[in-house]
């Protein structure tokens, strides 16, 4: 099996699976490992140069930066894309480093910016045809199973892994809230929701109080080889609202 898979997923076999000292940096044996694919490196360097390069300089191209996000999630090997976004920190100027990287100031707001109401981004999605089927899709691989340890299903890790991924890139776009813990929130805000206040803490609820992606996220972080078997799937449509969820938000 291991003389099949490419160069850079044997490095990554190595660096997340084998024993590591307590100081090393798995957000920086990920990078490693993407710099030495190809495939993962030029898409990478793409979202890079759309986001955070001189493409952005003086200028965000929001939609470009959203879409080489996306292209990047949607096209790299997921063993090497999942670890970049699922790897540990555990010092803030990597915290910072891995907040960059997947929620870039250009796909979201200028630097300073306040987060916004989410009602805003949510309504913005549920109008999207590339970001509603993505919510649609992780709030159905993400649901908290009743009775099932942490919420979550062994077997439904991968998928709800694989359906936050693919919010990454999207209005909604959520991430890490500090470097202490697996803990994502989306950045956005429901003080001013108004008379939609309850709406808007069932959304961020999604995220904030959900069983299922905790286990999932924290599932990784404690094995990372189970990133080999996982593959990119479809973000199926549909005509239910984003949030009906029934226990998804729960927890």
């Amino acid at each position: 099996m291991a003389r099949s898979l490419r160069p850079a997923l044997l490095l990554l076999l190595l660096l997340l699976g084998s024993a590591r000292p307590s100081g090393e940096n798995r957000c920086v044996a990920a990078a490693e490992a993407c710099t030495g694919d190809a495939r993962c490196q030029r898409l990478r360097a793409e979202y890079v140069a759309r986001c955070l390069g001189r493409a952005a300089a003086g200028g965000c191209p929001r939609a470009r930066c959203r879409r080489a996000l996306r292209r990047f999630f949607a096209r790299a090997p997921p063993a090497l894309s999942l670890a970049l976004l699922f790897c540990p920190c555990a010092e803030p100027a990597c915290a910072e480093r891995r907040r960059q990287t997947f929620a870039p100031a250009c796909a979201l707001a200028p630097p300073g910016a306040s987060p916004p109401p989410c009602l805003a981004p949510l309504d913005g999605c549920a109008r999207s045809r590339v970001c509603r089927p993505r919510l649609l899709a992780f709030q159905a691989a993400c649901a908290p199973v009743p009775g099932a340890p942490d919420g979550c299903p062994q077997e439904q890790a991968p998928g709800c892994r694989r359906a936050y991924a693919g919010l990454v890139g999207t209005a909604i776009a959520p991430n890490f809230v500090d470097n202490a813990s697996a803990r994502v929130a989306p950045w956005c805000a429901c003080g001013a929701s108004g008379n939609r206040r309850e709406e808007c803490e069932a959304f961020r609820g999604l995220f904030t109080r959900n069983r299922c992606l905790d286990s999932a996220i924290q599932a990784f972080d404690s094995g990372g080889l189970p990133a080999l078997r996982e593959q990119p799937g479809p973000y199926p449509g549909g005509e239910r609202s984003v949030l009906q969820v029934g226990a998804g938000g729960g927890g």
